[in-house]
């Protein structure tokens, strides 16, 4: 009975070795088939002559996108009048040209003995004969005064870069005393008379110089009318433009 038991015993071990034995087999042919197998390179092939091509071009394309922008060219001066753009400093042949021709012209100098600031505005319904407007300022040490003047310019032009007027006309002065003295402005009648020099440096533009009197005209209680005469003497620029 004793022998019969350890023989049961004996057959059993030796089926679980064997099982033991098929089940590691199973699990290493598993593992084995689970490993994947190495990539096979491909056989290299020539680059073709299109995709060669291709790639010069977006190697250019490329090249130009990070170049920098290339600088604008530089634009020419655009005259106003197209004539100066060879010679600006050259003048038309004949007598300078004044009809329907409008003046710009600031100056500075000396109304008296203090400083004067002036601005004039012409236009010239003719070659000889121009309407003026002058406004100007004079800044005194007590007092300050304003002279607005309206003028007829009368000329005769001549075919060179100096050119000579006579000018003359009707305004008031307007003088505004200080608070050191404690008065009210004044107004009186100014005339105006005198003549000056353009001096030419193209058609459009010139260096003016005026030389002028300027009378004021008022009343006092002891002499009546009474008249003071102020010495006007200014440089400056006159700017032409045609009115076309």
């Amino acid at each position: 009975m004793i022998e019969n038991r350890r023989m049961i015993c004996m057959t059993g071990l030796a089926l679980l070795a064997l099982l033991a034995v098929a089940a590691l087999g199973l699990m290493s042919e598993h593992a084995y088939a689970a490993e994947p197998a190495p990539a096979q390179s491909a056989p290299a092939t020539p680059p073709s002559h299109e995709s060669a091509t291709s790639g010069t071009a977006l190697s250019n394309q490329a090249a130009q996108a990070a170049a920098p922008a290339a600088a604008p060219a530089a634009r020419s001066i655009e005259y106003m009048v197209p004539e100066l753009e060879d010679k600006p400093y050259s003048l038309q042949s004949g007598p300078r040209p004044f009809l329907k021709r409008l003046s710009f012209s600031p100056g500075y100098g000396k109304l008296g003995d203090d400083r004067l600031y002036q601005f004039r505005l012409a236009f010239n319904p003719n070659s000889w004969l121009g309407w003026e407007g002058t406004v100007g300022h004079s800044p005194g040490e007590t007092v300050h005064a304003l002279l607005n003047t309206i003028n007829a310019v009368v000329r005769y032009p001549l075919p060179w870069r100096l050119q000579p007027f006579v000018n003359g006309g009707y305004g008031m002065i307007m003088v505004f005393p200080g608070e050191a003295l404690r008065a009210d402005p004044v107004t009186k009648n100014v005339l105006a008379f005198g003549g000056g020099l353009e001096a030419y440096i193209r058609d459009d533009v010139a260096l003016r110089f005026d030389l002028r009197s300027a009378t004021v005209i008022g009343d006092t209680e002891e002499e009546g009318t009474v008249a003071y005469q102020y010495r006007e003497a200014t440089l400056g620029f006159a700017f032409y433009r045609e009115l076309k």
